[in-house]
């Protein structure tokens, strides 16, 4: 089994961040009122340029060092499919060949991994391919 840069604590944040960002929807409520409570709360689940999950999603990827974010990338690929445990060695290589690619690494890998539909659920079936239970730890942000 691969050696993780990332600790499960992080992948663990990252998946629970990123599952309330696939909740959100286009705008829903025409006629928002000021008062949330008056619109049945559906304002918190429209996806909106100011979204506060997304932000904290993106500042939280962008922190980490590259060997961190170069295990994100293989997680969700391992999760979507593209390759097997035993092939680890491999995909990691791939994620490395299309990160030299990028002309801002970082910025650029955020924006991948956020424009991946499912990403959370991805990541979750990365870490269970491995055989890392992620499911008891916290899910406040270590750094």
């Amino acid at each position: 089994m691969p050696e993780l840069s990332i600790s499960t604590e992080k992948v663990t944040f990252i998946i629970e961040k990123a599952r309330e960002f696939d909740v959100k929807e286009a705008a829903s409520d025409p006629d928002s009122g000021s008062n949330p409570a008056d619109d049945g709360e559906t304002d918190v689940l429209e996806d909106t340029a100011s979204d506060p999950v997304a932000g904290e999603l993106s500042g939280f990827i962008l922190a980490m060092n590259e060997d961190e974010q170069l295990d994100l990338v293989t997680l969700m690929w391992l999760g979507r499919g593209d390759g097997t445990v035993e092939e680890w060695d491999d995909l990691r290589a791939r994620a490395i060949e299309a990160r030299a690619e990028y002309k801002k690494p970082r910025h650029e890998a955020v924006q991948y991994l956020l424009g991946e539909p499912m990403l959370g659920d991805l990541l979750a079936d990365g870490m269970d391919e491995l055989g890392i239970d992620w499911t008891d730890e916290r899910t406040t942000p270590v750094v």
